[in-house]
């Protein structure tokens, strides 16, 4: 009963929607009626500039965190596998929850900075390995979508092969999370190829539009 409890307040968490609230709070807009339609920091950058953006994804990694931590209230032990394993399942609770927001009709982003928050939670190495990651590429590129499907492809090498995981769940979370931030991300990839996605210009003002 106690884990159920906690898989569904991770859910609760992962639903608050911070692009839906900063968009329309702080500059009378809903995020997903404009760019790409995502209620997600990288729609968020685009749309309204880094300041917004930065705090959106902020707030979507801190999601992501405290549902992991949630983990803490259970009576499993840290040191042995089944705790790992709730600490994987209240991640993926919490990604669902910004995904699927109950709180924004159930419209919400691709639960990228989410997902890194969990993993900032369970791992912190990898977390910050995965940053580093995703910064060059996003240096090099200035592509948000292309910065993070590499990082996402980078966390199963890393877990697999660099800091050796013995926990079955995680290598296969680690497998899986690759697959589907790819498959999330198909219309992005099309962009990619035919040259018409969006770069980000972090830290410079936003044009405003006639």
């Amino acid at each position: 009963m106690l884990i159920a409890i906690l898989l569904v307040l991770a859910y609760l968490i992962g639903s608050i929607p911070s692009a839906v609230w900063v968009s329309k709070w702080a500059y009378g807009l809903d995020i997903r009626e404009h760019g790409s339609g995502n209620a997600g920091a990288t729609n968020t950058f685009r749309t309204l500039g880094s300041k917004a953006g930065c705090g959106v994804m902020l707030m979507d990694m801190f999601k992501g965190f405290l549902a992991v931590k949630l983990a803490l209230f259970s009576h499993l032990n840290p040191s042995l596998e089944p705790f790992v394993n709730l600490q994987v399942f209240l991640g993926l609770a919490s990604v669902l929850g910004h995904i699927f927001p109950i709180w924004a009709e159930f419209r919400g982003g691709k639960g990228i900075a989410t997902l890194f928050g969990m993993i900032l939670s369970i791992s912190p190495l990898v977390a910050l390995s995965l940053v580093a990651v995703f910064v060059c590429m996003l240096y090099l590129t200035r592509y948000v979508s292309l910065s993070s499907i590499t990082a996402s492809i980078a966390f199963p090498v890393l877990i697999v092969f660099i800091f050796n995981a013995q926990e079955l769940s995680y290598r296969l979370f680690a497998i899986a999370t690759a697959f589907l931030v790819v498959l999330t991300h198909y219309k992005n990839i099309s962009r990619l190829i035919n040259g018409n996605e969006s770069k980000v210009p972090f830290f410079k003002k936003r044009r405003t539009r006639d």
